[in-house]
């Protein structure tokens, strides 16, 4: 891996942010978002750099008291293998454990990929209905493949 530095995300970096992103929700294996939710919503960013370019980013947004997602995980696809993703995820659980929070979960196509960093598959009805939030403005709702993932902080 190269020296790749995980920061908090800065509103400079958004149109890159953007540019990750949307290589993957046009594959429609992320929710796309809008420069306006990834501008207001900047705090629940971080960012992976190389040299100064954002190679990655995730976000971790609060949802209760007790509850955090992991969201809009993305790494450039040439990137894809070198752990980025992984530092991101890391991240976003250290940042969750310093707000208190319990459970951690993500939706996802790649269960994989969460098992590994000791995420366990969960019912999706298991999750409160404030997380389905974003689901209606996704093109696949309702009929979604997304695995739900969970762990505890």
């Amino acid at each position: 891996m190269s020296n790749i530095i995980i920061e908090n995300a800065k509103l400079s970096d958004v149109e890159a942010m953007k540019s990750v992103l949307d290589v993957w929700a046009k594959k429609g294996l992320l929710l796309s978002r809008s420069r306006l939710d990834m501008y207001e919503n900047i705090r629940d960013f971080t960012v992976a750099k190389d040299d100064g370019v954002v190679v990655g980013l995730a976000g971790l947004h609060i949802l209760w008291f007790d509850l955090v997602e992991i969201r809009s995980l993305a790494v450039l696809e040439e990137r894809q293998g070198e752990g980025i993703g992984r530092l991101l995820v890391e991240r976003a659980l250290e940042d969750a454990k310093e707000l208190g929070i319990k459970r951690v979960f993500s939706l996802t196509y790649k269960p994989g990929f969460f098992e590994k960093l000791g995420f366990s598959e969960v019912e999706k009805s298991e999750l409160p209905h404030k997380v389905w939030m974003d689901c209606l403005n996704c093109t696949q709702f309702p009929d979604c493949a997304e695995i739900a993932m969970t762990r505890e902080v």
